[in-house]
C-alpha cells in the first residue's frame, strides 16, 4: 500500500475523521502532529501552501484536507490511490 502521511493537531474534528477513514480501510499512516512543533508545522505549510489541519499526503501527491479525502471516497478513487503503488 502506498505510505500516507498526515499532518495532525489533537483536538482537530477534521483530523479525528480524516484518521477514522483511513483507519477504517486498514490503511497504515505516518501522522505527523503539529500542536506544539512550529518547525514541523512550517514544514507542513511549505509542503502544502496552506496552514490548515489535516495535510494529507498518498505517497508524494498532496490530496489536500479532510474534505478532499472524503471526495475521493465518494468518488471510488480512494482505495487505487492507495494502492497505486502495489505491484
Amino acid at each position: 500500500m502506498t505510505e500516507v502521511t498526515i499532518y495532525t493537531t489533537q483536538f482537530c474534528p477534521f483530523c479525528v475523521r480524516a484518521k477514522m477513514l483511513l483507519t477504517s480501510k486498514a490503511v497504515d499512516f505516518k501522522e505527523i502532529p503539529v500542536d506544539h512543533d512550529a518547525q514541523q508545522r512550517q514544514v507542513m505549510m511549505t509542503r502544502s501552501g496552506q496552514h490548515t489541519v489535516p495535510q494529507i499526503w498518498i505517497g508524494e501527491e498532496h490530496v489536500g484536507g479532510c474534505d478532499e479525502l472524503f471526495a475521493l471516497e465518494r468518488a471510488g478513487e480512494l482505495d487505487s490511490k492507495l494502492g497505486a503503488n502495489n505491484e
